[in-house]
């Protein structure tokens, strides 16, 4: 049985919990491989819709194990909040797993990650403030603090203490606050591991007997392709890598066992934070997709920019991945326009550009070329067969699909878990 990976072939927020759901059936587990919970995922189950950030999508589904890989970096008090919220609605999380070498993110990750973001200005990033940008930088800087040394109390103590020499300089000298006190921090680490305990476990070798065995794994990756730190609109990107990469050293999975490579985009685009986007919509154009497709972030409700489908995008986002299949979600949200565009190439001063500018400053200042479709007017969420859609929504899903090198094999048609058109089988 394959190993699968599932990833945002834009900028985030393309319905990969919904994506994740629908194969989550025919799983045995989900391994989510990267960030933290700066990610939002919307599952919506019948007329329940749960909104996820740091747990895998497949909690929901009581027949799989939901794993979070050593490449996520977990906040155990977020993490707690987010399993008293499902099982207070009956949701049973005591079969989830989290890695022992996955990173934790402390009280003053988030605490940095506020200031630093003040203090940056009008060169901020774009964080949720959440801490996710210091823990990994800690993890690179070889001062990060792991799941597993929650449990040694000594050995907490040294971590924080070093942890937290520079970063008090800083906060005291540079950020005018006070120091923050070791004993206490490591008092409250120590405290969230006592939860956190009976969830650890060697996840890497789990997931690669669970492969050997024939079942079947499913990587999902938080954020997306255009965000990912090597491959993105960098600075405007995460801190770690949500492209296909990612599921391998995020897991402890290697590359050979992995099948399939699954990209989820929007029928258009969005993007949250700052940075680069060349098909972003100011005027009434933008306003109706992002009310149309109600268009707020799950994490942080910050209200989405929203543009044209590019084609650009995707293409580059197939190579990156190397994708096999691409699941092209909210189709349904451009029902009622009379045309729709779609950007097939980049206008950079005067020079055409079809595939992905590799210096920023290009990017930045790409102008999009539009070819225009005509729309349709029928209400489509109920269709199920491809054949069924209207011939202008059937021409416009194969020109996507020729544009990004890669076959769609699925298409989202409306919120609901059954809104779903399978073309081809995720899953062979």
């Amino acid at each position: 049985m394959p190993g699968i990976v599932l990833i945002g072939a834009q900028w985030g927020d393309e319905g990969k919990g919904k994506a994740t759901d629908l194969i989550g059936t025919k799983v045995d587990y989900v391994a989510r491989f990267n960030g933290g919970n700066n990610a939002g995922h919307s599952v919506v189950v019948g007329n329940e819709s749960y909104a996820l950030h740091l747990l895998p999508s497949g909690i929901i589904n009581p027949h799989l194990t939901p794993v979070i890989g050593n490449g996520v970096v977990v906040d155990p008090e977020v993490l707690f909040q987010e399993i008293d919220g499902l099982e207070a609605r009956g949701i049973d999380c005591s079969h989830l797993l989290v890695s022992e070498a996955a990173h934790i993110i402390a009280p003053y990750h988030r605490t940095l990650d506020k200031v630093t973001e003040r203090f940056l200005g009008k060169h901020k990033i774009g964080t949720t403030g959440r801490g996710i940008g210091p823990a990994y930088a800690d993890k690179i800087n070889r001062v990060g603090i792991r799941v597993h040394d929650l449990f040694n109390a000594k050995h907490l103590h040294d971590k924080v203490e070093a942890s937290l020499h520079q970063k008090n300089q800083m906060l005291v000298k540079l950020y005018n606050r006070r120091p923050i006190d070791v004993d206490q921090t490591t008092d409250e680490l120590l405290k969230l591991g006592e939860r956190l305990k009976p969830y650890v476990a060697n996840t890497g070798l789990i997931l690669n007997k669970a492969l050997d065995e024939g079942k079947t794994v499913l990587f999902e990756g938080a954020q997306a392709t255009m965000l990912d730190v090597d491959h993105g609109t960098y600075p405007f990107v995460t801190s770690s890598n949500p492209t296909a990469g990612g599921a391998c050293t995020g897991t402890g999975v290697g590359p050979t066992k992995i099948n399939r490579v699954i990209g989820v985009s929007k029928a258009y685009v969005t993007r949250v934070g700052e940075g680069p986007f060349p098909t972003e919509l100011f005027d009434e154009s933008g306003e109706w997709l992002r009310a149309q497709g109600h268009e707020f972030g799950v994490t942080t409700g910050r209200p989405r920019r929203c543009g044209w489908f590019d084609a650009v995008v995707n293409r580059y986002a197939s190579q990156v991945n190397g994708l096999t299949d691409i699941v092209l979600t909210k189709l349904d949200v451009l029902t009622g326009l009379k045309e729709i565009p779609i950007c097939v190439a980049y206008d950079v001063d005067g020079e055409r550009h079809d595939d992905m500018p590799t210096d920023q400053a290009a990017f930045a200042a790409a102008k999009p070329i539009y070819e225009t479709m005509p729309g349709w007017d029928e209400d489509i969420s109920q269709v199920h067969d491809f054949d069924d859609l209207p011939a202008t929504c059937q021409a416009y899903v194969k020109r996507l699909e020729e544009l990004s090198n890669c076959r769609i094999s699925a298409i989202g048609t409306g919120p609901q878990r059954d809104h779903i058109i399978s073309v081809h089988s995720l899953i062979d």
